[in-house]
């Protein structure tokens, strides 16, 4: 085992021993009690199975035939969710074969990211999270499952359903994906035609006709944004089917996969609890296996946004991680995938190429990741360093059997063996100094980019920023510092929209970044750009010190981000205040009224934007 991997382990055991202890504890005494038909009284059960057929009432009551439990985040607006629609059937018919009977427990909002960049919407992405999660408890609530299988796939929607999946951690459970649509144009030229139309050199019809080739089917979008990074993250976990991550929705070997994940389920929930298959999602997700998803996050170059969602995940299993204990991985783990917006493939290109399964091989191969950790399979974390394929001769059109992967990359340009990596070092970076704690996403950023020197120039809003791009008056060397846009200010949106013209601006020869308190897309591209920054503005961060023309030094080899302002004048400034305008903005309308509770009680970025604790 790489020796930093298990100081950082053994660092989150001893921190975390009280909180997961106590966790544990809850989770061990659930398990306990009798199964919900036997506990529950008449009146209950009734309710609960009252929509089931006749024989399934019986399956589930007399004969204690295993019960799962279906959390779905379909939807047919988004890609990614839209082929959801049909699991449900193809999931009763498994379960019936097996001798086991489901429901749809309930299901939970998923919205698109892609949609809401730069509009008001954006603003209630983050706090979605908490509300699937909160959607994901009161399906389960019913508390008549022996599992669950939980259907979800895009930014919040996966962290949001493991959340709340860890507070019943008394359930096996098993992630069912849906895949990526097929590949579409390229994100490279996607990317240009969106830098030509910021400059004015084509027009919206032009940029549609772009976007609708780039997004243009069933499926996640293409790119390795915080979707692809989930898929990437469950299977380093071991809560997939193995090799489930990125095969199309429409792929017989999808629902080949899909009742694998049946089976998974109805095997767990008949196993004695005391067995080593009775494998509940609680006692599972330890601190091993958070540690695994971290470096595989950071082998793969993926989405910032985990750097906020898994410390919220970690900390539903009792477990408590900080931006520490990513930075120190990043420094020795070795990169070993180059997907867009870190190279030009998309996840189609990865998966040809060897896909998670070559990852997590590598990476367990030169001991950066722990193999001794239960998965859903029952097989351990290295079967999820196979390949899955339809079994013909079985005699069944969908029945799958797993084979190694070639010991050689398919594709040395997208993914490399541990031995050869693109880079001795994650593709994420922790970012300090006077001007707080932030992260940067090195891996897609140019290496000539990696240090910026500029004065600063603050906004208020990410409008703010892009009419001054529309009039002209950014054509200089510049830090864009973007403030309030924290999780208690304004929801902590992405601020997507601001890539293509500071792209185009760097393009053109200056030296840009941009620094915020706010969030950026999981497909953060070349400009770089130290986010997250904590504390928030709204809560006192230091970014409310800053005055346009101080010079700041963003350094991510060194790890700084600051301020080169005279230390004592810089104690002596008084901090910027939200405009008046801005707070009622960010209060009212499309929505946002309803999640003020949220945005007072939200922690930190740094302690997962968390809502309920």
């Amino acid at each position: 085992m790489n020796p930093t991997v298990q100081r950082v382990t053994e660092r989150i055991q001893q921190r975390s021993a009280a909180l997961r202890s106590a966790y544990l504890a809850r989770v061990d005494a659930t398990i306990k009690r009798p199964r919900g038909p036997e506990r529950m009284g008449c009146a209950n059960v009734a309710h609960a199975f009252a929509a089931l057929p006749g024989s399934d009432k019986f399956k589930v009551v007399a004969e204690k035939a295993p019960h799962i439990g279906v959390v779905t985040a379909y939807n047919d607006m988004l890609s990614a969710h839209q082929p959801y629609e049909s699991f449900p059937q193809v999931i009763r018919d498994q379960a019936r074969r097996l001798g086991a009977t489901v429901q749809v427990a309930g299901g939970v909002p998923a919205m698109c990211d892609g949609v809401t960049q730069g509009l008001p919407g954006m603003e209630l992405s983050l706090f979605s999270r908490d509300t699937i999660a909160m959607g994901t408890a009161v399906a389960l609530t019913h508390d008549v499952f022996d599992a669950a299988l939980l259907l979800g796939v895009c930014d919040k929607i996966v962290p949001g359903l493991l959340i709340g999946a860890l507070h019943f951690g008394h359930l096996p459970c098993v992630f069912v994906p849906a895949g990526p649509m097929s590949t579409g144009l390229s994100n490279n030229a996607k990317s240009k035609v969106r830098e030509q139309y910021a400059q004015g050199q084509v027009g919206r019809a032009e940029l549609l006709e772009a976007e609708s080739a780039a997004y243009h089917g069933p499926g996640t979008c293409t790119f390795y944004g915080t979707a692809n990074s989930n898929q990437m993250l469950l299977e380093a976990m071991g809560l997939h089917v193995p090799g489930a991550a990125f095969v199309h929705p429409h792929d017989q070997l999808r629902e080949g996969l899909t009742r694998e994940a049946v089976r998974l389920s109805v095997e767990m929930a008949s196993a004695r609890p005391d067995g080593a298959r009775f494998t509940p999602i609680g006692r599972m997700v330890d601190e091993r296996v958070i540690v695994n998803a971290m470096v595989a996050l950071l082998a793969t170059g993926g989405s910032t946004n985990h750097l906020i969602h898994w410390v919220a995940v970690a900390r539903a299993a009792g477990i408590q991680i900080d931006w520490s204990d990513f930075s120190e991985l990043s420094h020795v783990t070795p990169l070993l995938a180059r997907v867009y917006p870190n190279g030009s493939a998309d996840v189609n290109q990865f998966q040809a190429a060897g896909g998670p399964g070559f990852v997590i091989r590598e990476l367990l191969d030169a001991g950066f990741m722990h193999d001794d950790v239960p998965t859903v399979c029952g097989r351990g974390l290295r079967a999820h360093g196979e390949l899955p394929r339809l079994d013909p001769a079985s005699g069944e059109e969908t029945r799958i059997n797993w084979s190694a992967l070639p010991a050689q990359s398919g594709d040395e340009s997208v993914v490399r063996k541990a031995a050869a990596p693109f880079s001795p070092h994650g593709g994420l970076q922790l970012l300090t100094g006077n001007l707080g704690r932030a992260v940067i996403k090195v891996s897609s950023v140019p290496d000539d980019r990696h240090v910026i020197e500029a004065p600063a120039l603050l906004f208020d809003t990410q409008e703010a920023l892009l009419q001054a791009f529309k009039d002209g008056k950014l054509e200089r060397d510049f830090v864009a510092v973007v403030r309030f846009q924290g999780p208690r200010a304004n929801g902590m949106p992405e601020l997507h929209k601001l890539t293509p013209p500071l792209a185009v601006l760097q393009g053109r020869g200056f030296r840009v970044a941009l620094v915020t308190d706010g969030r950026m897309s999981g497909a953060s591209g070349k400009v770089p750009a130290a986010i997250h920054v904590s504390p928030e503005v709204l809560a006192g961060g230091p970014l409310g010190k800053l005055r346009d023309g101080d010079l700041i030094r963003l350094d991510a080899p060194a790890g700084r981000l600051e301020a080169l302002v005279d230390a004592t004048e810089w104690d002596s400034r008084e901090q910027a205040q939200l405009p008046a305008e801005l707070s009622e903005t960010n209060a009212h309308g499309l929505g946002r009224d309803l999640f003020g509770g949220m945005r007072r009680n939200v922690l930190t970025a740094e302690e997962g934007a968390i809502t309920w604790l």
